[in-house]
């Protein structure tokens, strides 16, 4: 079993940054690929980035491509989301995941934190 949880959303302005953070503990979480996912109201859930258990491999939806970015400390086992020039349609709950591998669909992943709400106002 791996445990998520997901910390530092909240509401910020247009153009605006923010790092959020997913913390696992349980099983050897350097041992699975982690994924961010968003959901807004009355929509889908959407992948936004994946990042593979060494860091080495990553792989991003294509409306947070060059605005954000995913890392991962595993000394840490925290899995990080920056995320640069927001837009409000970037307004959604943000949810960490864990997968064998790299992943761009929700069933591919075994765990799932809470979730962390961003709000991006204009």
């Amino acid at each position: 079993q791996v445990h998520l949880v997901e910390s530092g959303g909240g509401l910020v302005q247009v153009g605006d940054s923010l790092r959020l953070s997913c913390a696992a503990s349980g099983r050897t979480f350097s041992n699975y690929a982690a994924g961010w996912f968003r959901q807004a109201p009355g929509k889908e859930r959407e992948f936004v980035t994946a990042i593979s258990w060494s860091g080495g491999d990553t792989s991003y939806g294509d409306s947070v491509k060059g605005r954000f970015t995913i890392s991962r400390d595993n000394a840490k086992n925290t899995v990080y989301l920056q995320m640069n020039s927001l837009k409000p349609e970037d307004t959604a709950g943000y949810y960490c995941a864990a997968s064998p591998s790299i992943a761009k669909f929700p069933a591919g992943y075994d765990y799932w934190g809470q979730g962390t709400q961003v709000t991006v106002s204009s």
